[in-house]
This record gives structure tokens, C-alpha cells and sequence, in this order.
């Protein structure tokens, strides 16, 4: 494992100890106060060789050095991430590119690239001796934790909004989950997770709250890098809903760089849909959080009107020299034909 040496604020800086604070800055609350997990950069510069990565197996744990959990307990045993990375010669042509490439993270247990936060979630609860996970998810999230977190013998508590698809509720009860429909929205689901959690002691998986999460969804950027030749793209595009692969992709590349495996780092453009695009909004209009309102989509997965990872998602932007974007309802109809 990569050696945490603290938790920083993303709003007031503070650094945490790994055994002072669980999830959230105390002073800044759950949506300014996020953390960020800080490595021993110096150590992994000088110590970590682009081998001992390359020698490692075909999954994200070949990042274990890069990442907050030991495997003490042992490893979540379903194989996640190492997905193709496909050139798209046909959407150069359309769009006049010099390279587009696609990561297919469809492959993953679940079918998601949430898998690589549920995996790391399922390692870190097992170190600190958990039983029981919970969380909050219109689908794909609740969906990657029932998946990953059953082989492991871990009860999985999932809640989630009205509404949510039948088909992303079946797959929950096949694993054996616990589904609760909440009366209310993603954002309703999400704060009772968090009561639950801290009420009952339960682990929590849900994004952003967890700042380990995040370690997880970085992975994807490393594989990026490492299937690349070591070299960062020139621009990462990503959906947006809480913000937190965005940030996490950010996290991901400027982790290498610290440590000296690419010699540059990509620009990143958020999409989001027009019905719901809190952070396009927020970014254009200089602020550090968004404007809560209601939202309106029919893609699911991202209809967040209060994203969780917000602080980090709009730095990550920012730093990056990235955008925002968003994308109708019918564009998206267009794109899935």
C-alpha cells in the first residue's frame, strides 16, 4: 500500500491524521470540508519504479503502492479494472481528431468503473474490521457494492431514491443486498446513508463523504497513463454527476506526476445533461460551490442537483485549464442509436 502520511481539507487545508478523522473536515462540514488523501510522494518518487508497476497483476491492484488499503485482510477477489482501451478510427474522421481513444469499463463485475471504488471500499472496511456497508445510489454504485462486497461475506445496506430502475433494483436483491427505497431524491438518499453510518457504525460507501472512494476511481487515470506509455492524454472527457471520477481523474494523473511517471498532465471536460448541470453552471459563474435547484434528465446516473464532490470536481476544472459542458436529453437519445 501506498503509505497515507494524512487527510488534507480541500477548503481550509487542515491536514488530518488517518486516525483522527473518518471521512469529513469537522470544521468545514460535507461539502466544503471533502478530503484529499496525501502519500508519502518523496518515498514513492525515489522507491516506486514504472516496473514494479508493470509487473503487478491484471487489475487495479498493480496500483497497490499508489493506493490506501494494505490488503491485511486480504483483497476483494473479483477482478476489477486493467479494461481495453480502444482507438475510435471512425469518430476521428468525424470529428476531425488526431487520436480518440475509449476506456471500456463495461467489463468490470458490475459493469461500471464504479467497481474500483466499491473494491477499495470492501479492502479498507475489512482492515478496520466492518460488517456491514452502506450507501446511497441511483443505481450503479449500489449496484458495484452489492456485487464486490458478497464474496467477501459483507451485509450491504443500499438506499435508494424513488423511481431508481427496476432493473438496476434486481440486480441489487441477486447479490443479496438490503434495498430501501427512500420518499425523495438521490440527495435525501444520501443523507440518511450518511445518519445511518455514523449512527449504527456501519462502513460507508458513498461518494465524495469517503474521501477513499476517490482512490478507487483514480485507478482508471493510472491505467490511462500506463496503456498510454506512460504519457497523459491531451484531454480526459467524463460524465458528471457528483464530480467524483472527475476529481478523481485529476487526482489520478497529478498523483504520476508527483512521482515522476508522466511528464504532463491533461485538460478535463465534465458533461453534463442540460436538465442537470449544476457544476457548468457553477464554473462559468466563478464559484467554488453550485446552486442547488431541481433537475430534470433522463440519464439517471448523473441527475445530481447537489453534487457531493463538488469543491474538488470545479478545482479539478480549474487546475486542469479544463471545461464544463452539457448535452440535451435528445442528444443523448441520439448518441445511445
Amino acid at each position: 500500500m501506498g503509505r497515507v502520511i494524512g487527510l488534507r481539507c480541500v477548503s481550509c487545508g487542515r491536514i488530518y491524521s488517518p486516525d483522527e478523522v473518518e471521512y469529513v473536515c469537522p470544521r468545514c462540514g460535507p461539502i466544503r470540508g471533502t478530503l484529499e488523501v496525501l502519500y508519502d510522494y518523496d518515498d514513492l518518487k525515489k522507491n516506486l519504479k514504472v516496473a514494479d508497476i508493470e509487473r503487478g497483476p491484471l487489475s487495479q491492484w498493480r496500483y497497490l503502492p499508489l493506493l490506501p488499503v494494505s490488503g491485511s485482510r486480504g483483497l476483494p477477489r473479483l477482478r476489477v479494472g486493467w479494461t481495453p482501451l480502444y482507438r475510435s478510427k471512425n469518430l476521428e474522421k468525424d470529428f476531425d481528431f488526431g487520436e480518440l481513444w475509449l476506456k471500456d469499463d463495461g467489463l468490470n463485475p458490475s459493469g461500471s468503473l464504479k467497481d474500483r471504488a466499491s473494491q477499495v471500499a470492501v479492502a479498507h472496511a475489512l482492515e478496520k474490521g466492518r460488517e456491514i456497508m452502506v450507501a446511497a445510489s441511483t443505481g450503479n454504485a449500489a449496484s458495484s457494492l452489492a456485487v464486490n462486497a458478497a464474496p467477501e461475506g459483507i451485509r450491504t445496506v443500499i438506499l435508494v431514491p424513488e423511481g431508481a430502475p427496476r432493473a438496476k433494483l434486481a440486480q441489487l436483491l441477486v447479490f443479496g443486498a438490503e434495498v430501501y427505497q427512500v420518499r425523495g431524491t438521490y440527495d435525501d438518499a444520501y443523507d440518511l446513508s450518511i445518519e445511518l453510518a455514523l449512527r449504527k457504525g456501519w462502513y460507508l460507501r458513498s461518494t465524495a463523504y469517503n474521501p477513499y472512494l476517490g482512490e478507487g476511481k483514480k485507478t482508471v487515470a493510472l491505467e490511462l497513463a500506463e496503456q498510454l506509455r506512460w504519457k497523459a492524454p491531451d484531454w480526459v472527457v467524463i460524465p458528471v454527476g457528483d464530480g467524483c471520477i472527475f476529481q478523481s481523474v485529476w487526482k489520478g494523473f497529478r498523483d504520476l506526476h508527483r512521482i515522476g511517471f508522466i511528464d504532463s498532465l491533461p485538460r478535463l471536460i465534465g458533461v453534463q445533461a442540460e436538465g442537470c448541470s449544476p457544476l457548468k453552471k457553477a464554473f462559468f459563474e466563478g464559484k467554488e460551490t453550485v446552486e442547488v435547484r431541481p433537475v430534470s434528465t433522463i440519464a439517471d446516473s448523473i441527475m445530481v442537483a447537489n453534487p457531493r464532490d463538488q469543491v474538488k470536481a470545479l478545482k479539478a476544472a480549474r487546475e486542469s485549464g479544463g471545461t464544463f459542458i452539457s448535452v440535451s436529453d435528445q442528444e443523448i437519445l441520439n448518441a445511445i442509436r
